[in-house]
């Protein structure tokens, strides 16, 4: 077979050409430039990020002769030489590419390390690249731990795993550890227009973005995948066919959903994840890049210079910033990627994606303009007469109507309210006659402690009532003054303004100032009450004879016990 994979006919044979892994070509480039050379190397990493090509590399930099066979150790290899060439074949008699997945004991590692001690037979050094290291079993890691941390001089270990957690720790301390990164889209991109160049194939760039953004920041992956997109498009790679081959979703479906959850359409949104079946289209991966699309009008909305220029569809996501809120566009991407966690429960994806839209659409901020009307009433609120005239007559002789209906006291009223209710109805029940007589009062007589006991108020607000002070009233104002900045709050002077204009049946007003009370407060008077009682409570149980007889006793008790 004369064709080559693009992932093995592109492998980079230099630094120069290494994409993506800049750190550690600079850390490596300049140990071989002053041959400050540690005798083992660990590469870790996800799939193909470089670790088996930066290990080719590194040996050829050990064994380069140069092209007129004079040559040293360099970081640039020239790529002529037996040396470099028979790496790059992979038939280098001093370069050993051993795989600990599938030799994994101690005897095949024993066997590795008593060759070891030979000199190189062609080259400048001995290279052993343990791929995968992590699967070694623990008796072979103990069997490389001395030769790993002594090993002849023309000896150099490098080292490349996928996870790096498994490794000893008394094997990580005798490396140095290089952590390789992912690919970052643009880098791949970047790449593979290199590569489909040099291969004469058209492409254009959306196709590319998308091969990228499924490479999983793997080098090779992407090749392979360009290498699949070739074949599905027969030597032409367009966004479409790329596309049908993934199987990803079409944006175009994604900014129509955005646009309707905008509009509130909830029959378009029904439209859509239909014809999204009809496609066959994965329905996680639709939430995770309705996610990632989310994130970008995140993004146009609080830096919008971040967008690139080149960036698909920028004009419609910049139209989708103006017209949604910030705080539901955070809300439909925490609701995205909490339905993409949910989907496998659901009883269907079609279903789990659908409700994934709706629960969008539900959580809106001006959702409650699509509320039910009011004119389907709870039970609760229904009136009595309608469900006892639906109820059966009773079997008991009835009793004699009362002369004037039943009117409940204002005390058993206030009791029934629920304790969260610090508004008053539109139409309160009449006062005991106690608090009318005070409401009625042309002036205000100054006393507000005894004002305060008789507000209906609640919560902070009565708060705010029982520790201030009145300073001053005059021309309907109360003039407060209370030690707490958190009860002088605006919303608590409100509530108290609200409960004492619906005392006195006029608009009264209040100011409230920060600062020191000199005692005569309802809460300062009930606790010098509360204080005074206690104390009698107290003097009156010291008086009582059977309590003065038992301390009397109990003072004996312990004048009698040794020391």
């Amino acid at each position: 077979m004369s064709y080559l994979a693009l992932a093995r006919k592109y492998r980079p044979k230099s630094f120069e050409t290494l994409v993506g892994q800049e750190h550690v070509v600079k850390a490596l480039s300049h140990a071989l430039n002053v041959q400050r050379l540690h005798h083992a190397y660990l590469f870790t990493g996800t799939r193909g990020v470089g670790k088996t090509t930066i290990s080719r590399i590194l040996a050829k930099s050990l064994n380069c002769i140069g092209a007129d066979g004079n040559g040293g150790i360099t970081a640039t290899p020239c790529g002529v030489c037996r040396a470099c060439t028979e790496i790059d074949a992979g038939r280098f008699i001093d370069y050993l590419e051993m795989d600990a997945a599938s030799n994994r004991g101690v005897d095949e590692m024993a066997q590795l390390l008593e060759q070891a001690v030979y000199q190189p037979t062609v080259g400048r050094y001995k290279v052993y690249m343990i791929d995968e290291v992590h699967m070694l079993t623990n008796h072979a890691f103990n069997a490389m731990l001395k030769t790993l941390e002594e090993p002849p001089a023309h000896i150099l270990f490098i080292l490349a795993t996928t996870d790096p957690q498994k490794i000893p720790v008394t094997v990580l301390s005798r490396c140095l550890q290089f952590n390789l990164k992912q690919m970052p889209p643009a880098h791949i991109m970047a790449h593979l227009e290199h590569v489909l160049s040099e291969e004469k194939v058209p492409f254009d760039k959306a196709a590319l973005r998308l091969i990228a953004a499924n490479a999983g920041g793997s080098m090779r992956d992407a090749l392979s995948l360009t290498d699949q997109a070739i074949a599905y498009s027969a030597g032409n790679v367009d966004e479409v066919q790329v596309r049908a081959m993934l199987g990803t979703v079409d944006e175009t479906f994604l900014f129509r959903a955005l646009e309707a959850l905008g509009a509130g359409d909830g029959k378009a949104l029904l439209a859509i994840t239909d014809e999204m079946a009809e496609r066959s289209l994965s329905y996680s991966a639709a939430l995770s890049d309705l996610a990632g699309l989310l994130a970008k009008v995140s993004l146009a909305q609080t830096v919008p210079e971040a967008l690139a220029d080149d960036l698909p569809n920028r004009e419609r996501m910049v139209a989708l910033a103006g017209s949604l809120a910030r705080d539901e566009v955070q809300l439909h991407y925490q609701i995205a990627l909490q339905g993409r966690q949910d989907l496998p429960m659901a009883p269907d994806e079609e279903t789990g994606f659908a409700m994934t839209l709706l629960r969008m659409l539900a959580f809106r901020p001006d959702a409650a303009s699509t509320a039910p009307s009011k004119s389907v009433q709870p039970v609760a609120a229904r009136p009595v007469e309608s469900r006892a005239t639906a109820a059966p007559a009773p079997l008991a002789t009835p009793r004699a109507a009362p002369d004037k209906p039943f009117q409940p006291r204002a005390a058993e009223i206030q009791a029934q309210r629920p304790p969260w209710d610090d508004e008053p109805a539109e139409n309160p029940a009449p006062r005991a006659a106690g608090v009318a007589s005070v409401a009625s009062a042309a002036n205000f007589d100054g006393d507000w402690p005894a004002l305060v006991e008789s507000l209906a108020v609640t919560g902070f607000a009565k708060q705010l009532a029982a520790q201030s002070e009145l300073k001053r009233f005059a021309n309907d104002q109360f003039e407060l003054s209370v030690t707490s900045t958190a009860l002088a709050a605006a919303n608590n002077q409100e509530k108290l303004r609200d409960a004492l204009s619906r005392h006195f049946g006029r608009p009264i007003r209040v100011s409230v100032s920060v600062g020191q009370t000199g005692g005569n407060t309802a809460a300062g008077l009930q606790k010098r009450a509360d204080d005074e009682k206690y104390r009698e409570v107290e003097a009156a149980f010291k008086a009582d004879p059977f309590v003065q007889a038992l301390t009397k006793e109990g003072a004996v008790i312990t004048q009698l016990e040794p020391r």
